[in-house]
């Protein structure tokens, strides 16, 4: 088997989207932001759409995918409708199965997504697979770890041992719950390891054990004291910021006149994509410049796949973006 450019890790899930119209937002503690309907009642919905094959990792497999390079996902699935659903999707999109594992007994993950305005709030269960680290031939490029469920940390603890293994493979480390509420201790080999590490300023803050995301350059000096070589610390509609060591970085947001449709995916899509773009050898701003491009994209269909682009599309974007489209040194 020739090198894979991208091997993915994390779970794959199958998602409904069902679009709400009567609900409101409530701030509470925090400034926490809270999805609210009538306790009680019948709530009419609008809408519902089904998305396949799913989450962060199968997410960022299927954006390699479309950008060109070989690309494959490491998830578990059961021998349910579901299961087979995501492996066909997978197979579709050009995504290599060779490491997916079927596991009888469970079930395929599948939630919920309360589709809200332009945002959502998301329903899950993460099966608890009986996780076992891949067997490589081939050192993989890039191995880009996502969200798993709460009895993973042995499985982390293997990816360390798989990762010792190929030292020349790169590490991507984009967390999901779980990984956050583990705590940086608890995965400190993963930190260290890491050559990329993404999150949004707000899970910054949670990753560092406190809720100050006012100085977004201490988010990127504390995050990265943590181990990972490169820091990439997202910030919704404002754009983006690194911290490689030696400069700090910060990329704004694709200009769109039309604004977001549904959010669902846009820092799958943005983690991915500067990822593959540095698989293929461009420089770190440039990698910056390719990521709010697919999220971009992706914000203006439901669910994070549909709008994933190619890579020559992406290409168009870029030429075209206006001069103020640039990496800037803060």
């Amino acid at each position: 088997m020739a090198q894979l450019d991208f091997l993915a890790v994390g779970d794959i899930v199958t998602e409904p989207f069902i679009k709400l119209q009567d609900a409101y937002i409530a701030t509470g503690e925090n400034d926490e932001e809270n999805l609210c309907m009538r306790f009680g009642d019948k709530i009419p919905y609008e809408s519902k759409t089904l998305a396949v094959a799913v989450g962060n990792a199968s997410n960022a497999a299927v954006a390699a995918a479309r950008l060109g390079v070989s690309a494959a996902l490491r998830a578990y699935v059961c021998d349910d409708r579901y299961g087979k659903e995501c492996l066909e999707v997978l197979a579709a999109e050009k995504v290599a199965t060779d490491h997916m594992v079927t596991e009888a007994g469970k079930e395929t993950n599948y939630h919920f997504v309360l589709w809200f305005k332009t945002d959502r709030t998301i329903l899950v269960k993460h099966e608890e697979f009986s996780y076992t680290a891949p067997e490589l031939k081939e050192s993989p490029k890039w191995l880009y770890l996502s969200s798993l469920a709460a009895n993973s940390l042995p499985y982390h603890e293997a990816l360390v041992a798989l990762l010792e293994k190929h030292p020349d493979t790169k590490l991507a480390f984009q967390p999901g719950t779980f990984q956050m509420s583990l705590g940086a201790d608890k995965l400190h080999k993963l930190y260290e390891r890491s050559d990329l590490f993404f999150c949004n300023k707000e899970e910054a803050a949670r990753i560092l054990g406190h809720h100050d995301t006012s100085d977004i350059k201490k988010l990127l000096t504390d995050v990265r004291a943590l181990g990972p070589k490169t820091v990439v610390i997202t910030d919704g509609t404002e754009g983006a910021y690194a911290n490689d060591g030696e400069r700090m970085l910060f990329i704004p947001m694709y200009p769109d006149t039309r604004g977001p449709y549904e959010r669902t995916g846009a820092g799958d899509a943005f983690a991915s994509t500067v990822t593959v773009a540095l698989a293929l050898g461009k420089t770190l701003d440039e990698a910056l410049l390719w990521g709010p491009i697919n999220s971009m994209s992706v914000v203006q269909d439901v669910g994070a796949q549909k709008g994933l682009l190619s890579r020559g599309v992406l290409e168009t974007y870029l030429a075209k973006a206006p001069t103020t489209y640039k990496v800037q040194v803060i």
